[in-house]
Formats: structure tokens, sequence, C-alpha cells
């Protein structure tokens, strides 16, 4: 018999459930990520079939089924790979025996996992936030990237990416600006010192197409605030309005010669 083939007879058989238990990972992981492809592309052509874009409710239902079925898969995989295990097994169906044992375990062991898992899915269901939304949470105020299982991802006006539990978004005050209407309301602030000829200021400011209202603010000792306040299409689009709305009001204040030597 050749040597080497009795060393890889041996080393298989030594092995063997090691090697199953990977084979078995690898093809859930791989079957997951095929699944996910197929569902991203699935939905994406019945949009275009359909609606010829999708909505924000949509994406976020899409996205928690995706995540749904691809934990299953790899639950189910890692399952499989333990049992290749006799051990693992054994006890295993020792557990089973006692499923009040197990749940109690289980609940104890992943109440914080579970508990983010089951207000991720009523966050994707009830939607009080969606793909694209602007919202403020606690201290926070961003557009909401992705919602998932256990965290939703929110990124901030600055390109800060805020991590919060779902549980967390469950029980507290949500404030969503464009849930009902997907304009977003940019207020410009704009400093003129106390000599300045306010009203021609705010005629001046007034006169810009996507200005909807300019007003007085506030008027302290170092200056006039007044605030120019416009709508933006979408979330993505206010910050660049806002700078448009600033830019054009600080060049006609100059042009009228009114003075703005601060600004926010």
């Amino acid at each position: 018999m050749d040597p080497d083939l009795g060393t890889a007879d041996s080393f298989l058989q030594t092995y063997r459930n090691e090697l199953n238990a990977i084979g078995t990972l690898v093809i859930a992981f791989v079957l997951a990520r095929l699944v996910d492809r197929s569902l991203a592309r699935r939905g994406g052509r019945l949009t275009a079939a359909v609606a010829g874009e999708l909505t924000p409710q949509a994406d976020t239902r899409l996205r928690l089924v995706r995540r749904l079925i691809s934990a299953t898969i790899i639950v189910i995989g890692v399952a499989l790979a333990l049992s290749a295990y006799d051990p693992v097994r054994r006890t295993a169906a020792a557990v089973l025996a006692s499923s009040a044992v197990l749940g109690l375990v289980v609940g104890f062991a992943a109440r914080q996992t579970l508990a983010n898992a089951v207000a991720g899915i009523l966050l994707a269901v009830t939607q009080p936030i969606r793909i694209g939304d602007l919202v403020t949470f606690e201290d926070h105020t961003g557009t909401v990237e992705d919602v998932r299982l256990t965290y939703t991802y929110i990124r901030g006006g600055d390109g800060r990416r805020i991590i919060v539990p779902n549980e967390r978004l469950a029980l507290t005050v949500i404030q969503n600006h464009t849930i009902v209407d997907p304009r977003v309301n940019v207020e410009v602030s704009l400093w003129l010192p106390r000599e300045a000829d306010v009203k021609r200021a705010l005629d001046v400011i007034a006169e810009q197409e996507e200005v909807e209202t300019v007003l007085v603010a506030d008027v302290e000792r170092d200056g006039i605030r007044i605030v120019a306040r416009a709508s933006a299409h979408s979330a993505a689009d206010s910050e660049a309005m806002a700078a448009r709305v600033r830019l054009a009001s600080l060049e006609r204040l100059r042009n009228e010669g009114l003075s703005s030597p601060v600004e926010s």
C-alpha cells in the first residue's frame, strides 16, 4: 500500500468531524450569501418593473427579510456542524429533553440580543424610521443608513456613524423629520451689526427663489441674527441647499453694502 495514501486516509479518519464541520460552515455561509444576493436582485427587478424606484418602506422590509433568511441559514449550518461531534450531540439531546431549562438558559444568556432582534423586527414592520429618513435620537441628528436585526446605523451631518441598539430606539422618543413629508426644513443664520438696515437686509435675502421665509430671530449686543428658511427635497439635499442659501445671502448683503461679519 502506498504510504502517502495511508497517511491521507489516516488524516481523514482522524479529523473527519473537523473537516465535516468546516465544510458545513463554508457551505452555509456561501449559501447565505448567494440567497442574499438573489433576493436583492429579485427585489430590484420587481421594483423596476412595478414602481421604478425602491421606496424607503420596501427597502427597509426587504433588508429585514434578507437578513432573517441569511441568519437562519447560518444558524442551521452551525447547528449541523456542531452535530458532527458525538459529545455535542449527546449534550444537545440531554438538554433538549428539558426544554424549560433550555428556554431559561438561552433567554437569560441572550436577553439583550433577543430584545434587540425583536425590536429590529418591530421597527421594520411598523416603520417609525425608514432607510433615508432624517431623524433625531436623543442628542443625535442624522440620516438612517441601515436598519439591521440588532442595530440601526445613523449617519450624522458631520459624517459620523451612530450605531444604536434597536431596543433603545423602540423604547425612546424619535423625532422623524421626513416620515410624512420627505422635504426637510433648512434654516440658515446670518448676523448683521446693530447699525445695519435690517428691513433692507430682510428684503434682499427674501428675493432668493429658494428662500421661503426670512425673519429677525434674535437681537444681541454684538449684532442681529437673521434666519432664512427653505425646504429641501430630501435629507440628502439639505446640506447643499443650506450652503447655497448662505452663500447667496452673503453675496447679496455685500452687494447692497450690508455687512455680515459673523454667520453660522
